[in-house]
């Protein structure tokens, strides 16, 4: 009999509709944060130039000028509203996170959806985890990149070109670092097996350091692994869990009956259980 504890498989109208309904609520959740860092605006920007402060100081030491710009009569106000939707972005991703894990694990028991809250307490520690390292490893790639400038010539830089770059940074950080929760919320939506991703070993490794040597601005070896790595790690963790969890779920499919196995003219026994 079917499983009564499992979602009933949704036409493409229902999961167009589920997925309009998690993007809204994502996005509410981001405006809100964004309300939060335009009130704090100061304090975040302080943040944010933190990094590029410490390499104009240490330009300067070294007698190189570095200088922060703003050229446009708007850019003060346009910058406020970049940087409340950073803000926005990073302080709403417990709520974004919930609803990309709930949409992309539609199929599982009543009790399976409890884990999006586990999903969400493993998942914003990591994308924070992502934003410290970017944020550590940045001052190092300003320096990188600023030393190739030639001598007397000083680097005029606008703060909506450095935002960008700021904001690539701790994004692609941020977002390697939970990429691995999503190939165990595929696994446990059951569109991958652990077998399958263990198989896929040396094609995972190539992609991670592609991805990491794209990704990082300087393309060094010291920052394409400080980014390769961890994810590395996460990624063999998720193979791990998907290998145990495929594991987990054949033991429980053990004790089911096989009607294949049953003669044309031979009854099948029924379950009297109340939950069937």
């Amino acid at each position: 009999m079917p499983d009564k504890n499992r979602t009933a498989a949704m036409p493409l109208t229902d999961h167009l509709r589920e997925l309009r309904s998690r993007l809204v609520k994502s996005a509410i959740a981001i405006v809100i944060g964004m309300v939060i860092g335009w009130i704090f605006y100061t304090q975040i920007f302080d943040w944010i130039s933190a990094p590029f402060n410490d390499v104009v100081a240490q330009a300067r030491a070294d007698g190189r000028t570095i200088t922060l710009a703003l050229t446009g009569v708007a850019d003060p106000f346009v910058l406020q509203m970049q940087v409340a939707a950073v803000a926005g972005l990073v302080l709403s991703c417990p709520i974004w996170l919930y609803q990309l894990w709930r949409f992309i694990t539609p199929g599982l028991h009543n009790h399976e959806k409890r884990w999006a809250l586990g999903f969400v307490l493993v998942a914003t520690p990591l994308f924070g985890a992502g934003i410290y390292m970017a944020y550590t490893v940045l001052p190092v790639g300003l320096n990188l990149l600023f030393g190739f400038t030639p001598d007397g010539v000083a680097n005029i830089v606008g703060v909506d070109r450095y935002l960008s770059f700021f904001l690539r940074m701790i994004m692609v950080f941020a977002i390697g670092f939970i990429a691995p929760l999503v190939l165990i919320g595929m696994n446990m939506a059951g569109v991958l097996t652990g077998k399958r991703l263990l198989s896929w070993w040396r094609w995972i490794i190539m992609i991670i350091f592609v991805f990491s040597a794209i990704a990082t601005p300087t393309g060094d070896p010291i920052n394409m692994a400080l980014l390769a790595v961890p994810i590395l790690l996460l990624v063999t963790v998720a193979i791990v869990f998907s290998l145990l969890n495929d594991r987990r779920r054949a033991r429980k499919r053990k004790g089911d009956l096989d009607y294949a196995t049953l003669d044309d003219d031979q009854l099948s026994p029924l379950s009297l259980t109340e939950d069937e």
